[in-house]
């Protein structure tokens, strides 16, 4: 004879039929941590969404002589003269573009050879060494970089590429303008590169590990095939880790916007824009802000700068914000298939 359940035992038949008005059993109260971790919780949230109202509101406040001054002028006026008091921030705004587009064109190629190299063609005892090493260059201060750059780099970048380029490209339309200007080791190439070394290690690092959750029976299938390596990588690893490559790129996108000291060691923190030569001197944002905030009187002069900083940190809204609407359309495609 089948053994029965005591009355007050839980019967999931016996739940199920209760009928709809019966009341519910009293749902048990949370214990004090479960209530103090979700307030601390949401307090985490609220005070970071607080942070960034406050940062925005004081930018606009100190910009606000600026703003009224100049209004949407000031974007695409090249005039920075303290000494007239009249500024236009189209200089330091280009500086900034500029230097992270020759970044990110110098270290995308080479981010994805590391991590392409680090996932399919290392060998085991030369992996976790090299991994090790790249990752180290993010731990070096900016500063140090910035001092390389303009005691070792710059000297060299002058003899080796920037010397011959001119002679090579001298009367060509295009390019010749493009390498002109004085073979120094300083400019817009020099900081470019600059940033492209320290942004590296974030963007390798980051494509390494989404290289690495590609699983392998996807990649073993292929080579199985007759796939080469080549062949693996952009029709089976790219495709399914192609939000995570994008994540990483615009990772060191960001980075290189608002790097500081070692752009301003190379860059030759020059505000005036004679033409488009990579090899001439310039300035970005965020240099214009450490050389001269801290000499900057009360007026135009201190508003401007910080007009600067408020024009820094909308592109940087804007990059992170296209690149979460790029990433809501990859997933979104990836989904529909």
């Amino acid at each position: 004879m089948a053994a029965t359940l005591p009355a007050t035992s839980y019967d999931p038949a016996r739940r199920r039929s209760q009928p709809d008005g019966a009341p519910a059993a009293p749902r048990r109260l949370a214990a004090w941590p479960d209530v103090l971790f979700s307030v601390l919780a949401h307090a985490a949230a609220w005070l970071t969404l607080l942070l960034l109202a406050a940062i925005i509101g004081s930018l606009v406040v100190g910009a606000t002589p600026a703003i009224r001054e100049y209004g949407l002028s000031f974007l695409w006026h090249s005039e920075w003269d303290p000494v007239q008091n009249r500024y236009g921030g189209l200089v330091m705004i280009y500086g900034t573009l500029m230097t992270s587009a020759i970044a990110l064109l110098i270290a995308v190629p080479v981010s994805f050879g590391i991590a392409l190299f680090l996932t399919e063609l290392s060998p085991a005892w030369l992996k976790r060494p090299l991994g090790t090493a790249v990752e180290l260059l993010a731990a070096v201060p900016s500063i140090v970089y910035g001092m390389w750059g303009l005691l070792v780099f710059s000297p060299i970048l002058s003899t080796y590429v920037q010397q011959p380029l001119q002679s090579l490209f001298a009367g060509v339309p295009l390019l010749g303008t493009l390498f002109s200007g004085p073979p120094v080791g300083i400019g817009l190439l020099s900081a470019g590169i600059i940033l492209a070394i320290m942004i590296i290690p974030f963007i390798a690092s980051v494509m390494r590990d989404v290289f690495e959750v590609t699983p392998v029976l996807l990649k073993e299938s292929a080579y199985g095939l007759g796939s080469t390596t080549w062949e693996v990588m952009f029709k089976v690893v790219l495709p399914y880790t192609k939000t995570g490559v994008v994540g990483a790129i615009m990772l060191g996108l960001g980075r290189a916007l608002g790097e500081t000291m070692a752009v301003t060691f190379v860059i030759g923190n020059f505000n005036q824009l004679n033409n488009l030569s990579l090899f001439e001197a310039a300035n970005s944002i965020s240099s214009a802000l450490a050389n001269e905030f801290a000499e900057a009187g009360e007026g135009l002069h201190k508003a401007s700068l910080i007009y600067l900083g408020l024009v820094l940190f909308f592109i940087t809204f804007v990059v992170l914000s296209f690149s979460r609407l790029l990433l809501a359309r990859m997933k979104k495609s990836e989904g529909s298939r």
